[in-house]
Protein backbone atom coordinates (compact mmCIF):
# COMPACT_ATOMS: atom_id res chain seq x y z
CA UNK A 1 0.00 0.00 0.00
CA UNK A 2 1.25 3.60 -1.00
CA UNK A 3 2.31 5.17 1.83
CA UNK A 4 0.73 9.15 2.76
CA UNK A 5 2.77 11.95 1.59
CA UNK A 6 2.69 15.65 2.58
CA UNK A 7 2.65 17.36 -0.65
CA UNK A 8 2.77 21.02 -1.66
CA UNK A 9 1.89 22.95 -5.31
CA UNK A 10 4.07 24.88 -6.87
CA UNK A 11 2.41 27.31 -9.41
CA UNK A 12 4.09 29.56 -11.80
CA UNK A 13 5.40 30.19 -15.16
CA UNK A 14 8.50 29.91 -17.34
CA UNK A 15 9.18 31.32 -20.33
CA UNK A 16 8.36 29.24 -23.29
CA UNK A 17 9.56 31.68 -26.23
CA UNK A 18 11.55 34.91 -25.67
CA UNK A 19 12.27 36.48 -29.23
CA UNK A 20 12.37 39.48 -31.27
CA UNK A 21 11.07 39.47 -34.82
CA UNK A 22 11.89 41.76 -37.54
CA UNK A 23 8.81 43.33 -39.89
CA UNK A 24 8.96 45.51 -42.11
CA UNK A 25 5.98 46.79 -43.99
CA UNK A 26 5.51 49.17 -46.90
CA UNK A 27 2.56 50.74 -48.34
CA UNK A 28 1.92 53.05 -52.05
CA UNK A 29 -0.63 56.10 -50.83
CA UNK A 30 -2.24 58.93 -52.66
CA UNK A 31 -2.08 62.78 -51.71
CA UNK A 32 -5.13 63.54 -50.52
CA UNK A 33 -6.48 66.23 -52.85
CA UNK A 34 -5.85 68.86 -49.37
CA UNK A 35 -2.46 68.70 -49.62
CA UNK A 36 0.20 69.73 -52.28
CA UNK A 37 2.05 68.64 -54.66
CA UNK A 38 5.43 67.12 -53.09
CA UNK A 39 8.79 68.67 -54.22
CA UNK A 40 10.88 66.88 -51.49
CA UNK A 41 10.80 64.36 -49.10
CA UNK A 42 12.70 65.66 -46.04
CA UNK A 43 12.13 63.01 -43.33
CA UNK A 44 9.93 60.30 -42.17
CA UNK A 45 8.71 59.38 -38.54
CA UNK A 46 6.50 57.78 -36.43
CA UNK A 47 5.36 55.12 -33.81
CA UNK A 48 4.36 51.47 -33.48
CA UNK A 49 0.81 50.47 -32.10
CA UNK A 50 0.39 46.99 -30.27
CA UNK A 51 -3.47 46.57 -30.63
CA UNK A 52 -4.06 42.51 -30.35
CA UNK A 53 -1.92 39.79 -28.77
CA UNK A 54 -2.90 36.39 -29.21
CA UNK A 55 -1.61 32.85 -27.85
CA UNK A 56 -3.15 29.88 -29.78
CA UNK A 57 -2.23 26.07 -30.32
CA UNK A 58 1.65 26.18 -31.52
CA UNK A 59 1.72 30.13 -32.38
CA UNK A 60 1.39 33.56 -30.90
CA UNK A 61 0.01 36.13 -33.23
CA UNK A 62 0.71 40.15 -32.80
CA UNK A 63 -1.06 42.43 -34.90
CA UNK A 64 -1.03 46.76 -34.73
CA UNK A 65 -0.24 49.71 -36.57
CA UNK A 66 2.87 51.89 -37.85
CA UNK A 67 1.89 55.33 -38.11
CA UNK A 68 3.88 57.80 -39.78
CA UNK A 69 4.48 61.52 -39.86
CA UNK A 70 5.50 61.85 -43.43
CA UNK A 71 7.50 65.92 -43.57
CA UNK A 72 7.83 66.72 -47.40
CA UNK A 73 9.00 70.83 -49.17
CA UNK A 74 5.69 71.73 -50.97
CA UNK A 75 5.60 72.18 -55.03
CA UNK A 76 4.64 76.22 -55.46
CA UNK A 77 4.06 76.65 -51.17
CA UNK A 78 6.40 77.89 -48.53
CA UNK A 79 6.77 75.88 -45.33
CA UNK A 80 7.01 72.20 -44.71
CA UNK A 81 3.70 70.03 -44.95
CA UNK A 82 3.18 66.33 -43.65
CA UNK A 83 1.23 63.42 -44.53
CA UNK A 84 -0.43 61.19 -41.79
CA UNK A 85 0.18 57.20 -43.10
CA UNK A 86 -1.19 54.32 -41.16
CA UNK A 87 -0.01 51.02 -42.01
CA UNK A 88 -1.17 47.47 -40.49
CA UNK A 89 0.66 44.42 -39.89
CA UNK A 90 0.36 41.52 -38.19
CA UNK A 91 3.20 38.64 -37.23
CA UNK A 92 3.15 35.74 -35.40
CA UNK A 93 6.15 33.33 -34.01
CA UNK A 94 5.44 29.53 -33.34
CA UNK A 95 6.51 26.99 -30.63
CA UNK A 96 5.13 23.63 -30.05
CA UNK A 97 4.72 24.46 -26.28
CA UNK A 98 2.29 27.87 -27.20
CA UNK A 99 -1.12 26.75 -25.79
CA UNK A 100 -4.20 29.35 -25.37
CA UNK A 101 -3.38 29.64 -21.99
CA UNK A 102 -0.28 31.57 -22.30
CA UNK A 103 0.39 34.66 -20.94
CA UNK A 104 2.06 37.11 -24.08
CA UNK A 105 4.26 40.19 -22.90
CA UNK A 106 5.02 42.23 -25.80
CA UNK A 107 6.34 45.69 -27.07
CA UNK A 108 7.18 47.26 -30.59
CA UNK A 109 9.73 50.01 -31.53
CA UNK A 110 10.32 51.52 -34.59
CA UNK A 111 13.15 51.13 -36.44
CA UNK A 112 13.79 53.40 -39.42
CA UNK A 113 11.01 54.45 -41.88
CA UNK A 114 12.16 56.52 -45.52
CA UNK A 115 9.64 56.95 -47.97
CA UNK A 116 9.95 57.95 -51.92
CA UNK A 117 8.04 59.88 -54.13
CA UNK A 118 7.19 58.08 -56.78
CA UNK A 119 5.55 61.30 -58.15
CA UNK A 120 4.01 65.00 -57.20
CA UNK A 121 1.08 62.82 -56.00
CA UNK A 122 2.22 59.26 -54.65
CA UNK A 123 4.75 58.14 -52.29
CA UNK A 124 5.96 54.66 -51.48
CA UNK A 125 6.83 54.71 -47.14
CA UNK A 126 8.42 51.96 -46.03
CA UNK A 127 8.72 50.95 -41.77
CA UNK A 128 10.58 48.55 -40.01
CA UNK A 129 9.93 47.63 -36.37
CA UNK A 130 11.95 45.51 -34.29
CA UNK A 131 8.36 43.21 -31.67
CA UNK A 132 9.91 42.13 -28.90
CA UNK A 133 7.50 38.75 -27.46
CA UNK A 134 8.05 36.18 -23.75
CA UNK A 135 5.50 33.53 -24.07
CA UNK A 136 5.01 32.90 -20.28
CA UNK A 137 3.40 29.46 -19.48
CA UNK A 138 1.40 28.06 -16.35
CA UNK A 139 3.33 25.67 -14.78
CA UNK A 140 2.48 23.40 -11.30
CA UNK A 141 5.10 21.48 -9.66
CA UNK A 142 4.22 18.96 -7.10
CA UNK A 143 6.45 18.81 -4.28
CA UNK A 144 6.90 16.05 -1.57
CA UNK A 145 7.65 17.84 1.83
CA UNK A 146 7.95 15.51 4.31
CA UNK A 147 6.36 11.80 5.44
CA UNK A 148 3.77 12.53 8.11
CA UNK A 149 4.08 10.44 11.16
CA UNK A 150 7.43 9.49 10.44
CA UNK A 151 8.99 8.53 13.48
CA UNK A 152 5.69 6.20 14.60
CA UNK A 153 6.09 4.54 11.58
CA UNK A 154 10.02 3.56 11.68
CA UNK A 155 10.86 6.20 8.43
CA UNK A 156 13.52 8.07 8.59
CA UNK A 157 13.73 11.08 6.00
CA UNK A 158 15.88 13.37 4.68
CA UNK A 159 14.69 16.76 4.14
CA UNK A 160 16.49 19.59 1.82
CA UNK A 161 16.10 22.95 1.83
CA UNK A 162 16.32 24.69 -1.76
CA UNK A 163 15.65 28.15 -3.10
CA UNK A 164 14.28 28.75 -6.71
CA UNK A 165 13.61 31.80 -8.09
CA UNK A 166 9.95 32.01 -9.47
CA UNK A 167 8.31 33.49 -11.98
CA UNK A 168 5.10 33.69 -9.63
CA UNK A 169 2.91 36.47 -11.48
CA UNK A 170 2.17 37.70 -14.92
CA UNK A 171 -0.11 40.26 -15.40
CA UNK A 172 -1.19 43.27 -17.13
CA UNK A 173 -3.28 46.21 -17.11
CA UNK A 174 -4.55 48.92 -20.03
CA UNK A 175 -4.85 52.75 -18.98
CA UNK A 176 -4.52 56.21 -20.62
CA UNK A 177 -2.81 59.27 -20.20
CA UNK A 178 -4.44 63.00 -21.44
CA UNK A 179 -3.52 66.48 -20.68
CA UNK A 180 -4.02 69.72 -22.06
CA UNK A 181 -0.45 71.78 -22.89
CA UNK A 182 -0.16 75.35 -23.93
CA UNK A 183 2.07 76.61 -26.59
CA UNK A 184 4.69 78.94 -25.51
CA UNK A 185 3.46 82.58 -26.55
CA UNK A 186 7.67 83.56 -27.35
CA UNK A 187 7.47 81.07 -30.42
CA UNK A 188 5.09 81.59 -33.30
CA UNK A 189 1.31 80.11 -33.31
CA UNK A 190 0.56 76.79 -34.54
CA UNK A 191 -0.35 76.16 -38.53
CA UNK A 192 0.14 72.82 -38.65
CA UNK A 193 1.45 69.77 -36.40
CA UNK A 194 3.93 67.84 -38.00
CA UNK A 195 4.89 64.86 -35.91
CA UNK A 196 4.78 63.11 -32.37
CA UNK A 197 7.29 60.48 -30.84
CA UNK A 198 6.44 59.06 -27.17
CA UNK A 199 9.08 57.24 -24.66
CA UNK A 200 8.39 56.42 -21.37
CA UNK A 201 10.04 56.64 -18.01
CA UNK A 202 9.95 54.34 -15.24
CA UNK A 203 9.41 55.48 -11.83
CA UNK A 204 9.09 53.38 -8.38
CA UNK A 205 7.57 50.01 -8.78
CA UNK A 206 6.49 48.32 -5.61
CA UNK A 207 3.94 45.57 -4.22
CA UNK A 208 2.14 46.15 -1.36
CA UNK A 209 -0.58 43.65 -0.17
CA UNK A 210 -2.18 42.38 -3.40
CA UNK A 211 -1.27 45.01 -4.94
CA UNK A 212 1.32 46.23 -7.60
CA UNK A 213 1.58 50.29 -7.85
CA UNK A 214 3.52 51.69 -9.98
CA UNK A 215 4.64 55.43 -11.52
CA UNK A 216 6.13 56.95 -14.51
CA UNK A 217 5.53 59.44 -17.40
CA UNK A 218 4.60 59.02 -20.87
CA UNK A 219 6.91 61.84 -22.94
CA UNK A 220 5.60 63.50 -25.96
CA UNK A 221 8.56 64.99 -28.02
CA UNK A 222 6.27 67.43 -30.67
CA UNK A 223 7.23 69.04 -33.74
CA UNK A 224 4.79 71.83 -35.45
CA UNK A 225 4.88 74.46 -38.30
CA UNK A 226 4.15 78.17 -36.96
CA UNK A 227 2.09 80.34 -38.97
CA UNK A 228 5.73 82.19 -39.90
CA UNK A 229 6.48 78.85 -41.73
CA UNK A 230 9.31 78.14 -39.10
CA UNK A 231 9.95 74.79 -37.21
CA UNK A 232 9.37 74.75 -33.68
CA UNK A 233 9.38 72.02 -31.06
CA UNK A 234 7.53 71.17 -27.85
CA UNK A 235 7.07 68.45 -25.20
CA UNK A 236 4.79 67.03 -22.80
CA UNK A 237 5.28 64.96 -20.00
CA UNK A 238 2.22 62.86 -18.60
CA UNK A 239 2.75 61.41 -15.24
CA UNK A 240 1.17 58.40 -14.16
CA UNK A 241 0.54 56.36 -11.02
CA UNK A 242 -1.19 53.40 -11.69
CA UNK A 243 -2.34 50.48 -9.42
CA UNK A 244 -2.27 46.99 -10.41
CA UNK A 245 -3.97 43.63 -9.12
CA UNK A 246 -0.94 40.48 -8.60
CA UNK A 247 -1.27 37.80 -6.53
CA UNK A 248 0.35 34.83 -4.59
CA UNK A 249 3.35 36.80 -3.75
CA UNK A 250 5.43 38.91 -1.41
CA UNK A 251 5.84 42.31 -1.07
CA UNK A 252 9.77 41.68 -1.60
CA UNK A 253 8.73 40.38 -4.48
CA UNK A 254 10.70 42.42 -8.11
CA UNK A 255 8.91 43.45 -10.85
CA UNK A 256 9.81 43.86 -14.63
CA UNK A 257 7.55 46.18 -16.31
CA UNK A 258 7.07 46.47 -20.04
CA UNK A 259 4.77 49.33 -21.34
CA UNK A 260 3.15 48.86 -24.76
CA UNK A 261 1.93 52.26 -26.74
CA UNK A 262 -1.21 51.06 -28.10
CA UNK A 263 -2.59 54.79 -29.17
CA UNK A 264 -1.45 58.47 -29.29
CA UNK A 265 -3.07 61.41 -30.34
CA UNK A 266 -2.24 65.54 -30.36
CA UNK A 267 -5.00 67.93 -31.23
CA UNK A 268 -4.87 71.37 -31.66
CA UNK A 269 -7.86 73.53 -29.51
CA UNK A 270 -10.29 74.90 -32.29
CA UNK A 271 -11.18 77.74 -30.07
CA UNK A 272 -7.17 78.46 -28.95
CA UNK A 273 -4.94 78.10 -31.65
CA UNK A 274 -1.99 77.70 -28.06
CA UNK A 275 -4.07 75.22 -26.59
CA UNK A 276 -3.01 71.45 -27.99
CA UNK A 277 -5.13 68.25 -26.41
CA UNK A 278 -2.44 65.26 -25.95
CA UNK A 279 -3.69 61.73 -25.03
CA UNK A 280 -1.23 58.29 -24.64
CA UNK A 281 -2.81 54.91 -24.13
CA UNK A 282 -0.90 52.33 -22.81
CA UNK A 283 -0.39 48.81 -21.81
CA UNK A 284 1.79 47.78 -18.69
CA UNK A 285 2.68 44.24 -18.59
CA UNK A 286 4.44 43.06 -14.98
CA UNK A 287 6.30 40.14 -14.85
CA UNK A 288 6.55 39.39 -11.30
CA UNK A 289 9.12 37.14 -9.79
CA UNK A 290 9.87 35.90 -6.24
CA UNK A 291 12.98 34.19 -4.31
CA UNK A 292 11.16 31.56 -2.83
CA UNK A 293 12.84 28.43 -0.02
CA UNK A 294 11.09 25.14 -1.01
CA UNK A 295 11.42 22.09 1.68
CA UNK A 296 11.19 19.03 -0.20
CA UNK A 297 12.05 15.46 0.60
CA UNK A 298 14.64 14.03 -0.83
CA UNK A 299 14.68 10.77 0.74
CA UNK A 300 13.29 8.01 2.91
CA UNK A 301 13.87 4.74 4.47
CA UNK A 302 12.21 2.34 7.08
CA UNK A 303 14.09 0.72 9.91
CA UNK A 304 11.13 -1.84 10.00
CA UNK A 305 10.00 -2.79 6.52
CA UNK A 306 11.94 -2.89 3.29
CA UNK A 307 10.47 0.40 1.10
CA UNK A 308 10.75 1.23 -2.85
CA UNK A 309 10.94 4.98 -3.68
CA UNK A 310 10.70 6.77 -6.89
CA UNK A 311 11.90 9.97 -7.50
CA UNK A 312 10.88 12.81 -10.05
CA UNK A 313 12.39 16.22 -11.10
CA UNK A 314 11.30 19.31 -12.22
CA UNK A 315 13.14 22.22 -13.82
CA UNK A 316 13.33 25.62 -10.97
CA UNK A 317 15.19 28.77 -11.81
CA UNK A 318 17.86 31.06 -9.54
CA UNK A 319 18.29 34.35 -9.46
CA UNK A 320 21.95 35.33 -11.31
CA UNK A 321 22.08 38.86 -11.72
CA UNK A 322 19.45 41.69 -12.52
CA UNK A 323 19.55 45.59 -12.72
CA UNK A 324 20.17 48.14 -15.58
CA UNK A 325 23.74 48.64 -17.73
CA UNK A 326 23.58 51.88 -18.92
CA UNK A 327 25.75 52.86 -22.11
CA UNK A 328 26.67 56.49 -22.70
CA UNK A 329 27.00 56.94 -26.75
CA UNK A 330 29.29 59.80 -28.52
CA UNK A 331 29.28 59.57 -32.53
CA UNK A 332 30.39 61.79 -35.27
CA UNK A 333 29.77 61.32 -38.70
CA UNK A 334 30.26 63.56 -42.05
CA UNK A 335 27.24 65.06 -43.37
CA UNK A 336 26.00 65.73 -47.33
CA UNK A 337 24.99 68.93 -46.09
CA UNK A 338 26.66 71.20 -43.62
CA UNK A 339 24.60 71.97 -40.31
CA UNK A 340 23.40 75.13 -39.50
CA UNK A 341 20.84 74.28 -36.92
CA UNK A 342 19.28 71.23 -35.23
CA UNK A 343 15.74 70.78 -35.64
CA UNK A 344 15.12 67.56 -33.93
CA UNK A 345 17.05 64.56 -33.47
CA UNK A 346 15.99 60.82 -32.40
CA UNK A 347 17.88 57.28 -31.59
CA UNK A 348 16.16 54.46 -32.51
CA UNK A 349 16.77 50.96 -31.00
CA UNK A 350 16.62 47.50 -33.76
CA UNK A 351 17.85 44.58 -33.04
CA UNK A 352 19.54 43.38 -30.07
CA UNK A 353 21.87 40.48 -31.16
CA UNK A 354 23.65 38.26 -28.38
CA UNK A 355 27.11 36.36 -28.46
CA UNK A 356 29.18 34.84 -26.13
CA UNK A 357 32.85 35.74 -25.39
CA UNK A 358 33.91 33.07 -22.76
CA UNK A 359 32.27 33.94 -19.08
CA UNK A 360 30.64 37.32 -21.01
CA UNK A 361 27.51 37.68 -22.75
CA UNK A 362 27.95 40.56 -24.84
CA UNK A 363 24.57 42.46 -25.98
CA UNK A 364 24.92 44.38 -29.17
CA UNK A 365 21.94 47.12 -29.61
CA UNK A 366 21.87 48.37 -33.35
CA UNK A 367 20.70 52.40 -33.16
CA UNK A 368 19.78 53.99 -35.92
CA UNK A 369 20.25 58.44 -35.13
CA UNK A 370 18.31 60.65 -37.20
CA UNK A 371 18.92 64.19 -37.27
CA UNK A 372 16.51 66.91 -38.91
CA UNK A 373 18.24 70.14 -39.25
CA UNK A 374 19.06 73.46 -41.44
CA UNK A 375 21.72 73.55 -43.78
CA UNK A 376 23.48 76.66 -44.22
CA UNK A 377 21.50 78.05 -46.75
CA UNK A 378 18.60 77.18 -44.69
CA UNK A 379 17.29 74.66 -46.43
CA UNK A 380 15.49 72.01 -44.48
CA UNK A 381 17.85 68.30 -44.09
CA UNK A 382 17.89 65.08 -42.97
CA UNK A 383 20.68 62.92 -42.04
CA UNK A 384 20.53 59.26 -40.47
CA UNK A 385 23.97 57.32 -39.01
CA UNK A 386 23.63 53.26 -37.62
CA UNK A 387 25.43 53.51 -34.06
CA UNK A 388 26.34 49.57 -32.53
CA UNK A 389 26.30 49.59 -29.05
CA UNK A 390 27.58 46.77 -26.76
CA UNK A 391 27.56 46.00 -23.00
CA UNK A 392 29.17 43.22 -22.01
CA UNK A 393 27.58 40.95 -18.77
CA UNK A 394 29.38 38.44 -16.59
CA UNK A 395 27.01 35.60 -17.17
CA UNK A 396 28.20 32.23 -17.73
CA UNK A 397 26.83 29.91 -20.50
CA UNK A 398 23.36 27.98 -20.16
CA UNK A 399 21.90 31.48 -18.36
CA UNK A 400 18.49 32.41 -19.12
CA UNK A 401 18.50 36.38 -20.37
CA UNK A 402 15.94 38.30 -20.84
CA UNK A 403 16.66 42.33 -21.73
CA UNK A 404 15.03 45.31 -22.74
CA UNK A 405 16.80 47.90 -24.46
CA UNK A 406 15.58 51.85 -24.19
CA UNK A 407 16.81 54.74 -25.37
CA UNK A 408 16.49 57.04 -21.99
CA UNK A 409 16.77 60.74 -21.61
CA UNK A 410 17.16 63.48 -24.42
CA UNK A 411 18.71 62.90 -27.61
CA UNK A 412 21.83 65.76 -28.60
CA UNK A 413 23.02 66.60 -32.26
CA UNK A 414 25.02 69.27 -32.63
CA UNK A 415 27.51 70.63 -35.63
CA UNK A 416 31.13 69.10 -35.98
CA UNK A 417 33.84 69.79 -38.09
CA UNK A 418 31.73 69.99 -41.25
CA UNK A 419 29.73 66.54 -39.63
CA UNK A 420 27.53 66.10 -36.74
CA UNK A 421 27.81 65.02 -33.27
CA UNK A 422 25.25 63.00 -31.69
CA UNK A 423 24.84 62.03 -27.81
CA UNK A 424 22.62 59.81 -25.87
CA UNK A 425 22.08 57.57 -23.55
CA UNK A 426 21.35 53.52 -23.69
CA UNK A 427 19.87 51.29 -20.90
CA UNK A 428 20.31 47.44 -20.82
CA UNK A 429 17.72 46.17 -18.48
CA UNK A 430 18.13 42.68 -17.59
CA UNK A 431 17.35 39.69 -15.79
CA UNK A 432 19.61 37.06 -15.76
CA UNK A 433 18.30 33.26 -14.64
CA UNK A 434 20.02 29.71 -13.93
CA UNK A 435 18.80 26.88 -14.43
CA UNK A 436 18.52 23.35 -13.35
CA UNK A 437 16.97 20.18 -12.11
CA UNK A 438 15.61 20.00 -8.46
CA UNK A 439 15.07 16.51 -7.55
CA UNK A 440 13.16 15.04 -4.92
CA UNK A 441 11.26 11.73 -3.66
CA UNK A 442 7.03 11.58 -5.46
CA UNK A 443 6.29 7.73 -3.99
CA UNK A 444 6.90 6.15 -1.30
CA UNK A 445 5.53 2.47 -0.83
CA UNK A 446 6.23 -1.35 0.91
CA UNK A 447 8.14 -3.54 -1.29
CA UNK A 448 10.16 -6.91 -1.41
CA UNK A 449 13.57 -6.59 0.12
CA UNK A 450 16.34 -8.04 -2.05
CA UNK A 451 17.68 -11.64 -1.06
CA UNK A 452 20.53 -11.42 0.89
CA UNK A 453 23.21 -14.60 0.84
CA UNK A 454 23.75 -15.88 4.27
CA UNK A 455 23.04 -14.75 7.69
CA UNK A 456 24.17 -10.98 8.01
CA UNK A 457 25.89 -9.84 11.16
CA UNK A 458 24.21 -7.41 13.61
CA UNK A 459 27.37 -5.08 13.79
CA UNK A 460 29.30 -3.92 11.29
CA UNK A 461 32.64 -2.00 11.26
CA UNK A 462 33.83 0.58 8.53
CA UNK A 463 34.73 3.67 7.53
CA UNK A 464 32.82 6.45 5.39
CA UNK A 465 33.87 6.16 1.91
CA UNK A 466 34.79 9.28 -0.38
CA UNK A 467 31.97 11.58 -0.75
CA UNK A 468 29.65 9.12 1.64
CA UNK A 469 27.01 10.30 3.56
CA UNK A 470 26.28 9.12 7.45
CA UNK A 471 22.77 9.46 6.42
CA UNK A 472 23.97 6.90 3.01
CA UNK A 473 25.70 3.98 5.64
CA UNK A 474 22.25 4.16 8.02
CA UNK A 475 20.12 3.73 5.26
CA UNK A 476 21.99 0.90 3.77
CA UNK A 477 22.24 -1.43 7.46
CA UNK A 478 18.83 -0.53 8.05
CA UNK A 479 19.33 1.95 11.42
CA UNK A 480 19.43 5.40 11.99
CA UNK A 481 21.95 8.64 12.22
CA UNK A 482 21.05 8.73 16.12
CA UNK A 483 22.00 4.65 16.65
CA UNK A 484 25.23 5.34 14.69
CA UNK A 485 26.43 8.79 17.02
CA UNK A 486 25.26 7.03 20.11
CA UNK A 487 26.92 3.65 19.64
CA UNK A 488 29.90 5.53 18.76
CA UNK A 489 29.59 8.57 20.73
CA UNK A 490 30.08 10.89 18.12
CA UNK A 491 29.50 14.62 19.16
CA UNK A 492 27.85 14.88 15.94
CA UNK A 493 27.82 13.65 12.12
CA UNK A 494 31.08 15.91 11.32
CA UNK A 495 32.77 13.88 13.92
CA UNK A 496 32.16 10.38 12.17
CA UNK A 497 34.77 11.48 9.28
CA UNK A 498 37.75 9.42 9.03
CA UNK A 499 36.81 6.71 11.77
CA UNK A 500 36.05 3.30 12.38
CA UNK A 501 32.19 3.18 13.06
CA UNK A 502 30.37 0.68 14.44
CA UNK A 503 27.23 0.20 12.75
CA UNK A 504 24.28 -1.25 14.83
CA UNK A 505 21.59 -3.05 12.87
CA UNK A 506 17.96 -2.58 12.81
CA UNK A 507 17.16 -5.55 10.64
Amino acid sequence: MELELNRIQLYGFHAVLDTTLPREETLEMIVPDACPDILRVVDTDGKVLISRREAMDGRVELSGAFRAAVLYIPDGESGVRHLDVTIPFTCAAEDKDITPGCCVVASARLCRADTRAVNPRKVLVRAEAAIDITVFAPKSDDICTHVPDAEAQGIEQLTETQEVYLTACVQEKPFSCTDEITLPVNKAAPAELLKSRVSFSRGDAKIIGNKLIFKGSANLSILYRGEDDGLYTTGAELPFSQIMEVSGVGEDAECELTLALAGADCTLDSGDDRLMTVSVEVLAQAVVRELRVVEMLSDAYSTKEYLTAEWDSCAVEGRLDRGVRTQNVREVWEAAVPMREVVDCRAAVGTVSRAREGEKLILTAQVEVQVLYLGEEGELCSACHPVSVPCALELPEGTACFCQCEVVGDVYASAAMGGIEARFSLDFRFCALSQRQLTGLSDLRPGEAPEQAGDQPSLVLRMLEGGERLWDVAKAYGTTIGDIISANELEGESAAAGRLLLIPRRR
